[in-house]
């Protein structure tokens, strides 16, 4: 079991992150992923594979790009174990309308001080149809 400390110092992370995809600025988002983002990390959702940090501020920018203003906020709590952490967030608008929820899947550098992957999925989970 994680230690609450070590949760806490995730959830950060993870909250600087999500704030990347929030900023408006192009020069403060770089400043920012580079805080959090190993050398050569991984980003993958339905949408794109970016490796690397400038194909996830280009993925970044032509989304914000289509959606001026929004930002990125989480809505679940930080579930970790063994370098993998999962979060809930979801995509507000300029305008305060809310897209649906996605779930991310990161993992973390040894330290577990950036992340070094992080794959994404748009929407609930789909229940069993048996």
């Amino acid at each position: 079991m994680e230690s609450a400390d070590r949760i806490v110092a995730v959830t950060d992370l993870i909250d600087r992150y999500c704030a990347v995809w929030s900023d408006p600025s192009p020069e403060q988002r770089a400043k920012l992923l580079a805080e959090v983002w190993a050398p050569g990390a991984i980003y993958t959702d339905p949408s794109v594979h970016a490796a690397g940090e400038a194909a996830l501020l280009d993925h970044i920018e032509r989304v914000l790009a289509r959606r001026p203003g929004a930002k990125v906020v989480r809505t679940s709590a930080v579930d970790l174990h063994h370098g993998i952490a999962r979060f809930a967030w979801r995509m507000i608008l300029a305008d305060g309308a809310a897209l649906p929820e996605g779930l991310d899947i990161a993992e973390l550098t040894d330290d577990g001080m950036r992340i070094r992957r992080i794959v994404g999925f748009f929407g609930p989970l789909l229940v069993r149809a048996d």
